[in-house]
């Protein structure tokens, strides 16, 4: 299980590197600050999100679950208020990044669940 959540994490981590080195308005000032932002986004993943999803669910049928996007893009974009040494500039690069970030992590839980 342990084992699971780091491999998640490390997925996590991958997928804003690359956000970073490939959207044009994601940026991180260290290693230190890409690994905080990988455990914060996380952590609103886990709680915030899932009430999100709940309360956008009329919005979100509507859409046929694109708006699923704008979702995971302010997620990113809120670990910018809270993490100074990571920055989003923009509606648009968070949805971007979000979704490298989000294919990223599919790939780590596919792994994941593919040892149990």
């Amino acid at each position: 299980m342990l084992r699971g959540l780091i491999l998640r994490f490390l997925f996590g981590v991958a997928g804003l590197w690359i956000a970073a080195h490939l959207v044009h308005g994601i940026s991180y000032g260290s290693l230190a600050s890409l690994l905080a932002a990988a455990l914060l986004l996380g952590v609103i993943n886990a709680v915030l999100r899932p009430i999100l999803v709940i309360l956008t669910l009329p919005l979100t049928l509507i859409t046929f679950g694109l708006f699923l996007l704008v979702i995971n893009a302010l997620t990113l974009k809120l670990v910018t208020l809270f993490l100074h040494g990571f920055h989003v500039r923009g509606f648009w690069p968070a949805v971007f990044g979000a979704l490298i970030v989000s294919v990223c992590s599919w790939i780590g839980q596919v792994l994941v669940e593919k040892r149990r």
